[in-house]
């Protein structure tokens, strides 16, 4: 099945108001660019995002911000390290103006609750976060003589992806440090779209090296390589 769409417009034109979306990516490192740069000029309201930073290294997200585009953020780096940095920071402004709602959550439990959406798992339990004002309003468990809280899947409707290499059935291949959430993310979204370095035919990827199989993957785009210097300052 070729799953090869012309643009990213094209691949994000359907995405409703209402609609969750994870974007993937560690700082500028496998984030989806076109993708978000495609997803404001497309205009979807309402929408739930759900990426590792909502401003620091991905200032892209910020357009969505200023065109009002984001009702609620799920992240595990939200704001600049630097106070001064945060009073000008879109993001940060738009959540203590209440215009945007938070859920703040470790990483490691952040990446569970992805992972377990794509294994089909509803929620697990996680010592992470007992005692602190993570465990508000959760149920709180112990086994032998620990506590843990109960955190739920998170399957968000869309993923936004970003990978090296990839063929026209989607499978593909992420080149190191850009793989960070790429693999959850896609098996965690009911519809993921990747776009893609190096767009070849199947068969070209060797089967250790693929670390996104197919059967996660909906959409595809070619796009170039992206041409910035890393930074979160």
């Amino acid at each position: 099945m070729d799953k090869v769409f012309p643009s990213v417009d094209k691949a994000v034109a359907d995405i409703p108001d209402g609609a969750s979306i994870a974007i993937a990516g560690f700082f500028t490192a496998g984030t989806p660019i076109p993708l978000i740069k495609a997803l404001a000029r497309q205009g979807a309201k309402n929408l739930t995002i759900i990426c590792m930073q909502m401003g620091p290294g991905n200032e892209d997200i910020n357009q969505l911000i200023a065109n009002k585009q984001i009702k609620k953020a799920i992240c595990n780096y939200p704001f600049y390290r630097s106070a001064s940095r945060g009073t000008s920071s879109p993001a940060e402004q738009a959540v203590r103006a209440g215009e945007i709602e938070m859920e703040v959550y470790p990483m490691g439990t952040f990446s569970e609750k992805l992972r377990a959406a794509g294994a089909g798992i509803a929620a697990f339990y996680t010592p992470t976060g007992v005692g602190t004002v993570v465990e508000r309003g959760k149920e709180k468990r112990k086994f032998g003589d620990r506590e843990y809280l109960l955190e739920l899947a998170l399957k968000p409707d869309y993923a936004f992806v970003y990978a090296f290499q990839g063929d026209r059935m989607g499978n593909l291949n992420c080149h190191k440090t850009a793989r960070n959430y790429n693999p959850e993310m896609a098996a965690a979204a009911k519809i993921t779209i990747a776009t893609v370095e190096n767009l070849v035919e199947p068969g070209d990827i060797d089967g250790d090296m693929m670390h996104i199989p197919g059967i996660y993957v909906q959409r595809v785009v070619k796009v170039e390589r992206p041409k910035y210097i890393p930074t979160i300052d």
